[in-house]
């Protein structure tokens, strides 16, 4: 069987998976309904089902926690918007919809026997990104040569039975998984398209892209067919669709969250790693994803998650700082990476931010990167260090080309293989550059009225808003 008809039979089955009072006869195409959020998509939906979809993360949790909406009735909610979502914008890798209802039903069992929420997330739906295992589900990353496999692997026990420690964090805490969503393949570019779903589209505007690599999520939260999902992040995979989206997104630090369970691309590079991080509509959703995955000690099952918990001292004390208690905050502003500059629309919104955090009594200074082109180069020269050789092969299982929504460098100037001794090498830049960073860092001490650091960097994700599909030409300034 040719990779077309394996990739269109998995097509075919995420469409199947769609109960029939739930799709969409007809839509226009792009360039006659550029946008299907609002009251567009509104229109397949109760007024019940809006009520619940549009409330954020939080806010449904103090629904579902006190018993006034039940598990069910909220996941059933988001199951059918996600489903309209992917009809429109092409953002599902995986359906689940019958087990997550199943789950939802068990959980409004346990809270009318013991009338208390399972966990803090108690009938909470949350979507993945398709690099995310979940027991029972696949995972395919994109590439066609991993459909029916355990990452490419054929006739492998562990086909639908491994689970990501977040997923199964998840689980314990209460939360609904009932969706995983679109990437492209490797989870290696700035947009998100494969040759098995297709394109992932913007839904403000379906002929702009939604970004990447956690494009299905991006795409998936803006239209409200999720409350709050869990994307990666390496250079910019969260906060670029969040950017493009109109979203919240936090790249936590490394070490933070697991990775165990996950699906890796070019698994073994240990230079520059990528994290998981939360993706939702409003900023106290991610700090509730935060704060819950936290409370399950993820150190005890992932060696290489730090014994940090949730520090609510810390969390409290900024936020009472940002209300103009305490002492001042001190911002840095990054206007340019000194290689593209902003388009007139992220200038503004920079202007827009930093006027309010001056009238907010907190202290703004410029900011400048060290050696930002040189840093980019190592960055990059880490990411790729077997020259690609991993991502190519797993295209090579079934034969699929290179997508266009891929980096050049996967088709037209793949990089150098680079040797132990090279590799020794640019560990050893990496290093001193991280050093050189957090002492250019310090030093901003020099410049602040407070006599300290910086507490944070103000500075674009991208120099334009969404750009048009296939036109992501810059991936420098994340």
């Amino acid at each position: 069987m040719d990779w077309e008809t394996i990739a269109e039979n998995k097509r075919n089955s995420i469409t199947n998976k769609i109960p029939e009072e739930w799709r969409i006869p007809s839509l226009p195409p792009p360039e006659a309904l550029p946008d299907v959020s609002g009251s567009y998509i509104r229109q397949y939906l109760t007024s019940r089902e809006v009520d619940i979809t549009e409330t954020d993360a939080v806010g449904i949790i103090q629904k579902t926690t006190t018993g006034q909406w039940t598990a069910k009735e909220v996941t059933l909610a988001f199951c059918h918007r996600a489903a309209l979502a992917h009809q429109m914008v092409s953002c599902l890798h995986e359906i689940f919809f019958d087990s997550a209802v199943e789950e939802a039903e068990r959980l409004d069992s346990y809270f009318e026997k013991y009338r208390k929420p399972v966990g803090p997330l108690h009938g909470l739906p949350v979507s993945l990104k398709d690099s995310i295992h979940v027991k029972g589900v696949e995972t395919t990353m994109g590439y066609v040569g991993w459909i029916g496999t355990f990452e490419g692997e054929k006739n492998s026990e562990k086909y639908k039975n491994v689970e990501a420690d977040v997923a199964t964090e998840l689980r314990t805490l209460g939360a609904i998984l009932y969706v995983k969503t679109s990437v492209p393949p490797a989870s290696c570019s700035a947009e998100t398209g494969n040759n098995i779903i297709g394109y992932t589209t913007n839904p403000y505007n379906r002929m702009l892209t939604a970004g990447g690599s956690s494009g299905g999520e991006g795409a998936l939260i803006a239209l409200r067919g999720s409350p709050a999902g869990l994307g990666t992040d390496i250079g910019a995979s969260v906060r670029l669709p969040a950017h493009f989206n109109g979203l919240y997104g936090l790249k936590p630090s490394y070490h933070r969250l697991p990775l165990r369970g996950l699906a890796t691309p070019m698994d073994g590079q240990d230079t520059c790693v990528f994290v998981v991080g939360p993706m939702a509509t409003t900023s106290r959703s991610t700090t509730l994803l935060m704060k819950s995955l936290l409370s399950c000690e993820p150190w005890l099952s992932d060696p290489l998650v730090l014994e940090i918990p949730w520090r609510d001292d810390i969390y409290l004390e900024t936020l009472k700082r940002a209300s103009g208690a305490g002492r001042k905050l001190s911002f840095g502003v990054l206007r340019s990476d000194g290689v593209v500059n902003p388009q007139p629309p992220v200038v503004r919104a920079l202007d827009m931010v930093e006027s309010a955090v001056r009238r907010a009594g907190h202290e703004v200074v410029s900011f400048s990167l060290p050696r930002y082109p040189e840093a980019l180069q190592l960055f990059f020269g880490a990411c790729f260090i077997d020259g690609a050789a991993d991502v190519l092969k797993q295209l090579a299982l079934s034969g699929e080309p290179v997508n266009p929504a891929m980096p050049p460098f996967f088709h037209v100037d793949a990089p150098k293989i680079l040797d132990a001794t090279e590799i020794m090498k640019l560990n050893k830049a990496i290093r001193e550059y991280r050093a050189e960073f957090l002492d250019h860092w310090n030093r901003t001490a020099e410049s602040t009225a407070t006599g300290q650091p910086l507490d944070a960097v103000i500075m674009p994700i991208f120099p334009s808003a969404a750009p048009r599909r296939g036109n992501v030409s810059w991936m420098g300034e994340p």
